[in-house]
């Protein structure tokens, strides 16, 4: 499964069309979240059938079409699902229990309500909502693919314009000739990582670059009168700002992930929670700017597409404990030399590599599927994994370009 994003292409009422069909979906979603909560034993088919009624009851509701509101139910469903899964598997913590939601910035179609153009450049939206035709901006091809593939087509709202993404039941895997090298990574602050080879990759820190930026517009949102259209701009010129830096750190995350996989048979990496690692409000900042998430989110997309080994191993004492005797050196996160009784002298992070790798090749480790739930790391969710009955989300992976 593939997810392919084209930039849209309309006029001004057609826009505000898509607001107004993102506003039904929200008010649907919280509508069937309501009913849930007011009727025990209320099942997802239940919560289907009540888009229906909300249909016959709401004429804005009756506009929009059919699958997009089940869509939107179901979205409302999953989220009762996942407050009943970490309840069952006793998360720590909150567990998540469904809230009405504010903000929404997507409305999703199944295989009924859109229509593509026979060149595929174009696609029209055939409900009562009034979007019509929207013309597609982007480098992706879906001639090469037949429009049964496509499975969802979803509207999404960003500070910079509108995205229609197309989710194609399509499997991309690439044979590549076996490299004969394997690799351990450490990530770190200092530098994005190190392998175990000692080659290391400069951390670009996008967000402190663009912090200046971003304190800029801030301080201008801020002076603006709250409800007027002089706020709204500024908002969304700092939306912008967010948004290019998000971007920048997906971006190298993915250009470093498919280099690194493409060049070793096997590539090992700290199984870190980084959810428990921002806690320390000290380096929170620094962490999230990292884009360690989705370092790894890439390295296990990319393992899969070209058929590599990704091991995540257990990062307990990988720093501290010494890659040629397994000697304890205990070391505070200022020193940045590991120095031990047997002679090694080497980086902490080049230590710590090579003990990632020895962990990898010495156990059979996971090679891990956890990082890809959904924590909008690109664009928006889809309501439900296809032919998974409906009880849980799906990521999107946005594959941009084919010439990384």
């Amino acid at each position: 499964m593939i997810i392919l994003e084209f930039k849209a292409k309309g006029r001004k009422h057609q826009y505000s069309a898509i607001d107004e069909a993102i506003r039904t979906v929200k008010f649907i979603r919280n509508s069937c979240l309501r009913y849930w909560m007011d009727n025990k034993g209320v099942n997802k088919f239940d919560l289907n059938k009540y888009s229906a009624v909300l249909a016959k009851k709401f004429p804005f509701a009756n506009e929009l079409n059919s699958t997009a509101r089940q869509s939107s139910a179901e979205r409302a469903w999953s989220s009762v699902v996942r407050f009943f899964d970490n309840c069952k598997k006793k998360v720590p913590g909150k567990k998540g229990f469904p809230r009405f939601q504010k903000h929404c910035r997507s409305v999703e179609y199944k295989q009924s309500g859109w229509k593509l153009s026979p060149d595929k450049k174009s696609i029209t939206f055939s409900d009562k909502k009034g979007i019509g035709k929207l013309k597609l901006k982007g480098t992706w091809d879906l001639w090469r693919f037949d429009k049964k593939q496509i499975k969802r087509v979803r509207i999404v709202k960003r500070a910079d314009g509108y995205y229609v993404q197309f989710c194609v039941s399509v499997d991309v895997l690439h044979e590549l000739e076996p490299s004969k090298t394997n690799v351990g990574l450490d990530v770190g602050l200092k530098e994005f990582y190190t392998d175990s080879d000692g080659n290391s990759e400069p951390n670009p820190r996008f967000y402190r670059t663009g912090e200046k930026r971003l304190k800029f517009y801030q301080r201008r949102v801020s002076r603006k009168k709250k409800g007027s259209s002089n706020r709204r701009k500024a908002i969304n010129k700092l939306g912008r700002q967010h948004l290019k830096i998000s971007r920048q750190r997906e971006e190298h995350a993915k250009r470093l992930a498919r280099r690194v996989i493409r060049s070793n048979d096997l590539v090992a990496y700290e199984d870190l929670r980084v959810k428990n690692l921002v806690k320390n409000h000290c380096l929170a900042k620094s962490i999230n700017d990292a884009g360690w998430y989705q370092f790894r989110k890439w390295l296990e997309h990319f393992g899969t597409k070209f058929s590599r080994a990704t091991v995540a191993v257990n990062p307990a004492y990988t720093s501290q404990n010494c890659s040629e005797c397994g000697e304890v050196v205990k070391k505070s996160l200022s020193t940045r030399t590991h120095v031990c009784k047997c002679g090694c002298k080497l980086d902490r992070d080049h230590n710590a590599a090579i003990n990632i790798l020895k962990r990898a090749l010495g156990t059979v480790g996971h090679t891990g599927t956890w990082i890809l739930d959904p924590m909008n790391a690109s664009g928006d969710l889809t309501s439900t994994v296809l032919g998974s009955g409906q009880v849980q989300q799906v990521g999107s992976l946005i594959e941009e370009s084919p010439r990384l």
